[in-house]
């Protein structure tokens, strides 16, 4: 049941919006369709920040040597400009971006960890996008917590 519409909402009637708006106009069901994605991604980033708080510790970025975080893999959200998303301790959705550099001199000595650069770029994605990696990542947390429980009662 959708919150505020009743089960027996008649979807045939027009739908007033606000005061002498109705759904019947084309530019009105355009903005009713993006604050109703606003709502929902909104409500999936208080869930993600939820259950992002429940595992505890949080796991590393496998390969990385400072970053905590998870790959969320979003079919059909994916962007040739955006790399590897992750989602972070904080419950929020980052591209991971690792680098290495490269000692000037060649008779430099070289420490891997220090070379190393992770960084977490936060993602400005639009609420379509948004809800594809948040959903995705809500169900890797589900399963690890899952997982982390029946581990507790085996």
């Amino acid at each position: 049941m959708v919150s505020g519409l009743g089960p027996c909402y008649d979807f045939s009637r027009p739908v007033e919006v606000a005061k002498g708006d109705t759904l019947q106009d084309p530019l009105t069901l355009k903005h009713e369709a993006d604050a109703a994605l606003e709502r929902s991604a909104d409500r999936l980033r208080l869930l993600l920040k939820e259950a992002t708080a429940r595992l505890d510790p949080f796991p590393p970025f496998p390969g990385a040597f400072f970053a905590y975080g998870i790959e969320v893999d979003a079919p059909g959200a994916e962007s040739p400009d955006r790399g590897c998303v992750v989602l972070a301790p904080d419950g929020e959705l980052y591209e991971l971006q690792m680098k290495q550099s490269v000692p000037e001199f060649e008779f430099e000595m070289a420490d891997p960890v220090a070379m190393r650069d992770e960084d977490l770029k936060p993602l400005d994605l639009h609420p379509r996008d948004y809800l594809i990696y948040a959903y995705n990542a809500l169900g890797i947390i589900v399963e690890l917590l899952l997982e982390r429980e029946a581990e507790g009662r085996g």
